[in-house]
């Protein structure tokens, strides 16, 4: 059951905060903010998990943190505390919230719940920048119904898209920092599609969606952008059950090829490992 906390449940709200905050720590160059918590409304489950709100305007409402016990987990409590706090809100609010880009399981479950970026905010540690090589990709939807993706694919980027067709798929060219949000976009009207992208020459990285829902997120090296719960780590691997049942890719090869490693000299060259994904899951590059 999910309620709104009083008083009463302060000692088990800062438990939780606590337990958040070590399991995802924020960035080493912030202040310290652990005791600086006083949201306007919190929500509990009686199943050990949080969600935090503050108003920030008169539609704007903040998630703070939304965390669910580790033995808890899997269970869909998380979606739960967004429905309990869609209908705290009401209609016409907005909820806005922030999320690292290496907490790759709250990304999913965002994004499964409909929440797309509207801002990104970088960082840049003086004194530690990182020689990389170039990123790239591309965004391939199964679907040979050209017409059809580049004028949903123009309503994504708000230009006209470059698109080649071939082995059932329609292949699209985009940005790097616009793969993963066109991919989801085009999936709710095609059904499956895929973002296939080389990060900072070194990594490659996959998403899968079906109908809107990301389905699969693999990335070789998964602790190359900095340190993961060990969960996190394991989801990063591909799953090649999933794949192969939406690309009709042979999951042998697939789990074959799509490996992971501590390091990207444990693999193939970037670029070499792009094209043999492509090729195991039948799409070209």
């Amino acid at each position: 059951m999910i309620r709104v906390a009083t008083e009463a449940d302060s000692h088990v709200i800062q438990e939780l905060w606590h337990a958040f905050n070590a399991e995802v720590p924020d960035a080493p160059w912030r202040d310290d903010d652990e005791d600086e918590f006083a949201p306007d409304v919190v929500l509990l489950s009686d199943d050990g998990g949080v969600l935090a709100l503050s108003k920030r305007g008169t539609r704007v409402w903040f998630v703070d943190v939304v965390y669910v016990r580790p033995q808890a987990r899997d269970r869909g409590i998380g979606a739960q505390l967004f429905r309990a706090a869609v209908e705290h809100v009401g209609p016409g609010a907005v909820l806005e919230l922030e999320v690292l880009e290496t907490n790759a399981g709250a990304l999913r479950l965002y994004e499964r719940l409909g929440f797309h970026t509207v801002e990104r905010t970088l960082a840049l540690e003086v004194g530690a920048v990182k020689d990389d090589g170039p990123s790239y990709g591309t965004v391939h939807v199964q679907s040979d119904d050209v017409d059809t993706v580049v004028r949903n694919a123009a309503k994504v980027l708000r230009r006209e898209p470059a698109v080649s067709l071939g082995n059932g798929w329609t292949r699209i060219e985009a940005e790097p920092g616009e793969l993963r949000n066109l991919a989801r976009e085009l999936s709710f009207n095609t059904g499956v599609s895929l973002a296939l992208s080389v990060e900072a020459g070194a990594v490659v990285r996959y998403v899968l969606f079906d109908r809107g829902s990301l389905v699969d997120e693999y990335l070789s090296v998964p602790e190359y952008f900095g340190p993961l719960p060990p969960g996190d780590v394991i989801a990063l691997g591909a799953n090649p059950t999933v794949v192969a049942r939406l690309t009709n890719a042979d999951p042998a090869s697939v789990r074959a090829v799509a490996r992971t490693a501590p390091s990207p000299a444990e693999l193939p060259p970037a670029d070499e490992l792009y094209r043999q994904i492509a090729g195991v899951l039948g799409v070209g590059v």
